[in-house]
């Protein structure tokens, strides 16, 4: 029985040309047996040993077809150097030596397949294994790429060729760029990605069955129990949609979930086994969380996560497990589901509030839900606030002390609730305007009783006798003239209309970038605060702001105000500078204008008027208006720049703040003496006013009629106003900014961005792990090396820490034990002794305590000034922070696990408080 020709196609039978390259040098005919199929190329160009010849194949099944076609391929005159090769089934005992002579070994040519592959490879031995796998062989041969296969040394095992042929079937190289084969991970993470291509699922339900089922085989031993799932969905032609089922799997996984969810789950995957199902939803679960994370920063790759779960989101509502799903974490069901459980919290108490908005923060959704999650955490917020005790003014100054230092961080919470979700979910959003509301009921009473405070205060005040005040006026005299001396000039920044919930933005993010924020010393047992100064009446710009910038109370213009601006730093024998919009942005090529550049880079006390904020209430700007950033303010951030590069300490001031337009009234208040946006003249006033008359009134003969509250206006609509009365008006915020601690000046000190922050602002502390009340310390681990002694101490040299500060040798006389602490049981153990065996000028123990303490009881985060505050450390220990939290980290980092580090690009020190006692070994009890 003869045996049936095999199929082969054009790389076989060019494998064969060059397999046999010598015995065509003289010869031009080559007999195959085999069948080459009439959809291939019969004419083409192959390398026979080096050299390019043209290559005719002929597919023949008889003797007679065999002979024509030789004889036409003789006769043709332009095929002298060609070669013919003919396919064919017919035995050698039927064709004749006149054909047969002419053939290469004067015989019809059998596909050795493992020779051939052998050649493909360039190898010179194939594992045994793969002559037992006939399947393997012919599938090497048929789909090798355009540019060959990749070369594997002397031996090709099993393993690199089934490896190999599963890149080339599956186009697998096409999911991972730049990855040759050999480097290629084929796991689940690459086949999930695979599964979502066009032509990749296509690619597989074209092979054969043996094929796929040993291709399914191999990718079962390689990549684990979750791929032949997914391999069984692509063969069931659902492929694409095989990671939105394995999202919806994960619900098998919750003991309490219902039997019929399960089963209704189950169909989704035919017959598969529970256990595969739950490895292949694993799977889906970490690849997306892979790709969610290269979303935050990726719009194509935001729109293939939403791809999968938009996708998963319809199956679960067709297979009726949309209620079932709800705490799913990759559903966006599920994250609306947690956002309104959010909303519906708030109407209970924060504590229920944060519990709810700590579960949303845990879906894999909210990292690309940013805007919504923040929205949700200002709700959060002022839910706090509301919980607090209901705050008064008392005076004045007390008034514009509290908006800075708290209502203002309210204003600027309650400035992004009253846009509400961004994606205008109605119950969220409905929750989040009662709240707003509320809110806003509270800080309208403040304002009422700032008001009225105002008006009393302002009768009298005056810049001589400022009633407990810092007036406008007096800024530079109070706060500017301390930033200069010889040797240091400040830049002063004055944006136009920043009201305190701009400036506690502006100054976190300055915070954020490595600005250090310095206030005066407060009077011995007060807290450090910003200060805060009250602008001019009315708070408009032609009266505070030229008021601020000459130093005295007065109206008018930039003419006066740069000339008053240079007249009050040569009083003090400085030369002052002062640039308005038209001297700041520079040429074609340059952000600044040359004379501004000059000002910066000189001794010459610089001034910037920057006007984005005011420009862009006067001219209804559109959009959210809820957050003001560097980047926002037109010209803020190379001026930072410049003066961080040059040293300056900046004072960022405003002239005055402002309300924003909420659209409550449809017009302006029907009233008599208009003269602006949100004051008049008179002599009464209307619910919501108030009279105010004094020296620093300015407008009106000295009495004015403004508003207090916030949503009455006398103009026509604009995106906001000034010139009223209320707190976020009048108030006007400072905020001294350093480059770095060199330049702080004498009574002032740093200000922690801890406590420039209101304690409702920050996340609640999550319940604290209670240390027993009484433990004896455990005897501390002596020191091995010897004290050392003053010789030594100068012979290493000033290090970081001062000789009070460097450990010594435990007194033999100690003091009774006192009550642990988490930073003393730390210090106290041998893990400690033998980490600090080999850290040389490293603090006492008491010091590492104190700042791991400080650290756990802050909620594990605080930034450097904080901390330094908290354990009260030296001034050098202050100017090399950073070589401090170095120095800890090698003392508390055991075997390198980040037990300390920093994190927020180096502006927050971070403890795990888990990891420290898991390296430590130290025992904890809940009380």
């Amino acid at each position: 029985m003869s045996i049936p020709p095999p199929q082969i196609n054009r790389l076989t039978i060019e494998a064969l040309l060059d397999t046999y390259a010598a015995g065509l040098r003289d010869r031009r005919l080559m007999l195959v047996h085999g069948r080459y199929p009439d959809t291939a190329p019969d004419i083409f160009t192959a390398k026979i040993g080096g050299e390019p010849r043209r290559v005719h194949v002929s597919d023949q099944t008889s003797v007679l077809g065999i002979v024509d076609a030789w004889q036409q391929h003789r006769s043709d005159r332009a095929r002298d150097a060609d070669v013919l090769v003919v396919t064919t089934g017919i035995g050698d005992e039927q064709l004749g030596w006149d054909v047969r002579g002419h053939a290469v070994k004067r015989r019809t040519l059998t596909v050795e397949k493992a020779e051939i592959v052998k050649q493909r490879f360039g190898v010179r031995e194939l594992d045994s294994r793969l002559y037992g796998e006939p399947w393997l062989l012919e599938a090497l041969l048929y789909a090798e790429p355009h540019d060959g296969w990749p070369r594997s040394g002397s031996l090709l095992t099993r393993d690199a060729a089934v490896k190999a042929l599963v890149v080339a079937r599956l186009g697998l190289d096409r999911v991972v760029d730049g990855e040759t084969t050999a480097g290629l991970a084929i796991d689940a993470d690459a086949m999930l990605a695979w599964s979502r291509t066009s032509a990749g699922p296509t690619r597989f339900l074209e092979l054969d069955a043996v094929e796929r089922r040993k291709i399914k085989e191999w990718l079962g031993e390689t990549a684990g129990t979750a791929v032949p799932v997914l391999m069984s969905l692509v063969e069931d032609g659902r492929g694409q949609d095989a990671m939105a089922r394995g999202l919806l799997a994960a619900a098998m996984a919750d003991p309490a979930t219902e039997p019929d969810t399960v089963l209704a789950v189950g169909g989704l995957f035919g017959q598969v086994r529970r256990s595969d199902i739950l490895a292949f939803s694993d799977a889906v679960a970490g690849t997306l969380t892979r790709w969610i994370g290269e979303a935050r920063h990726n719009e194509a790759a935001k729109q293939r996560v939403f791809s999968v779960i938009d996708r998963a989101d319809r199956l679960a509502q067709e297979a009726g497990l949309t209620q079932a799903l709800r705490g799913s974490r990759f559903l966006l069901t599920s994250f609306t589901a947690q956002l309104r459980a959010v909303a519906e919290a708030l109407a209970a108490s924060p504590e229920q509030a944060e519990a709810a908005l700590a579960d949303l923060r845990e879906h894999a959704l909210a990292a690309l839900n940013t805007d919504r999650i923040a929205v949700a955490e200002m709700a959060v917020r002022v839910a706090r606030w509301l919980s607090t005790e209901q705050p008064r003014v008392e005076s004045v100054a007390s008034g514009v002390r509290g908006h800075l230092a708290e209502w203002g961080w309210v204003d600027r919470a309650l400035n992004v609730l009253w846009s509400g979700d961004p994606v205008g979910d109605v119950v969220a959003g409905q929750a989040y305007r009662t709240l707003h509301d509320t809110a806003r009921a509270r800080r309208d009473t403040l304002d009422e009783q700032f008001a009225q405070r105002l008006a009393g205060w302002t009768r009298t005040a005056d810049q001589q006798n400022p009633g407990g005040c810092l007036l406008v006026e007096n800024v530079l005299t109070e706060c500017a003239a301390r930033l200069y001396s010889e040797s240091t000039s400040p830049l002063i920044l004055l944006i136009d209309g920043m009201s305190s919930a701009a400036a506690v933005q502006l100054g976190e993010e300055a915070e954020r970038e490595g600005w250090i924020e310095a206030v005066p010393a407060p009077p011995a047992g007060q807290s450090a605060q910003r200060s805060t100064a009250v602008s001019m009446l009315p708070s408009v710009t032609r009266i505070s702001r030229t008021s601020l910038l000459t130093g005295t109370a007065d109206t008018g213009g930039q003419s006066k105000e740069t000339a008053g601006f240079a007249a009050f730093w040569q009083q003090r024998r400085a030369v002052g500078m002062l640039f308005h919009k038209a001297t700041i942005g520079g040429p074609s090529g340059h952000r600044l204008t040359e004379e501004l550049a000059s000002a910066l880079a000189s001794t010459v006390v610089v001034g910037v008027v920057l006007n984005t904020i005011d420009d862009a209430l006067d001219h209804g700007q559109q959009g959210e208006r809820t957050q003001w950033r560097i980047n926002d303010v037109t010209f803020m951030r190379e001026l930072l720049a410049a003066a961080k590069g040059y040293g300056r300490p900046v004072l960022l001031v405003a002239d005055h703040g402002h309300v924003l337009e909420r659209g409550v009234n449809p017009g302006p208040a029907r009233v008599s003496g208009a003269e602006s946006s949100r004051w008049r003249t008179g002599s009464s006033a209307a619910d919501g006013e108030i009279i105010l008359s004094g020296p620093r009134v300015l407008e009106g003969g000295g009495t004015i009629v403004a508003p207090w509250r916030e949503d009455i206006r006398y103009t026509p609509r604009k995106a906001g106003y000034h010139g009223g009365a209320s707190l976020a008006e009048v108030t006007v915020p400072l905020l001294v900014l350093l480059p770095s601690l060199d330049v702080l000046p004498k009574g002032w000190e740093v200000l922690p961005r801890e406590e420039a922050t209101p304690p409702w602002w920050s996340q609640s502390r999550m319940p604290e792990e209670t240390w027993p009340e009484s433990v004896t310390l455990p005897a501390a681990a002596p020191v091995t090396k010897p004290r050392t002694t003053r010789k030594r101490a100068e012979q290493e040299g000033e290090g970081l820490f001062t000789p009070a500060e460097v450990e010594r040798e435990p007194s033999r006389s100690q003091p009774p034990p006192a009550p642990a602490t988490l930073g003393t049981l730390v210090v106290a153990g041998d893990v400690y002794a033998a980490q600090a065996e080999y850290v040389r000028r490293k603090p006492e123990r008491p010091v590492v305590a104190a700042v791991i303490d400080a650290l756990a009881e802050a909620g594990e985060t605080m930034s450097p000034a904080a901390l330094a505050a908290a354990i009260s450390a030296s001034d050098r220990v202050r100017r090399n922070m950073d070589g401090f939290i170095a120095t800890l980290q090698r003392l508390l980092n055991v075997e390198g696990y980040p037990v300390l580090g920093l994190i927020d690009s180096g502006h927050t020190v971070r403890l795990d408080v888990h990891l420290l006692c898991t390296q430590f070994q130290l025992e904890k009890r809940r009380t």
